[in-house]
């Protein structure tokens, strides 16, 4: 498959249109960029152990405690419009 095909038609299938200077210079970065592909491809990573991230990764989250929260008066209390306690919103599908 021709390169140039895949960056007119990766443009394409992002809605980009691109000058004749711009697919040449997306032409060469791609190129680099399979080039480097290739050059790690012949990296040894067998005692590697797969992973997601370089550096170990926890999920940091407060405890879970209840909590005073808005009550539904306060909580419609900045809205623009309100119908039966609920926010009213513009319709938005037709």
């Amino acid at each position: 498959m021709n390169s140039e095909f895949d960056v007119r038609y990766t443009a394409d299938l992002a809605r980009l249109h691109l000058s004749e200077e711009e697919a040449a210079k997306f032409q060469a970065q791609l190129s680099q960029v399979l080039e480097y592909v290739e050059k790690l491809k012949t990296v040894d990573v067998s005692g590697v152990e797969p992973m997601a991230h370089a550096n170990p990764v926890f999920n940091v989250v407060r405890e879970d405690e209840p909590r005073d929260w808005f009550t539904p008066k306060e909580a419609l209390a900045n809205a623009p419009r309100e119908a039966n306690g609920l926010f009213a919103v513009p319709k938005v599908i037709e």
